[in-house]
């Protein structure tokens, strides 16, 4: 069973992708913070990380430390950014720290799991 992170602070989304990904077979577990977060993957290597960019809605970037964490914990964590703030800059700045690929919110949830398939896939 593929282990999965959801950092995320909005809980329709994590409630959305938890259900769904669950369904699919994954063992899911949510973050709402960075820190909860951060400690997540302290204890864990996931085979998966779905960070939303702003953690805080403060309008800050501490998704970006999640990946950074995520991909020096595990260089094989297959890590999608999936954010409403999809700007240029943050394309850059996520592949930089780690994130093998940059999503613009909402999408539906089987392009998430064909993404994640995929890149999944790449990583055998």
């Amino acid at each position: 069973m593929k282990t999965m992170l959801i950092a995320d602070d909005e809980e329709v989304i994590t409630f959305a992708l938890e259900a769904y990904f669950t369904q699919l077979g994954y063992e899911v577990q949510i973050a709402a913070t960075r820190e909860e977060a951060l400690a997540r993957i302290g204890r864990t290597a996931y085979d998966i990380l779905v960070a939303d960019l702003r953690l805080s809605g403060t309008g800050g970037t501490e998704g970006l430390d999640v990946i950074r964490a995520a991909r020096h914990r595990s260089p094989r964590t297959v890590i999608l950014l999936l954010t409403a703030y999809l700007l240029p800059d943050a394309v850059e700045a996520a592949k930089a720290a780690g994130a093998d690929l940059a999503v613009q919110k909402p999408r539906p949830l089987p392009f998430l799991a064909q993404a994640i398939t995929l890149l999944l896939a790449g990583r055998s």
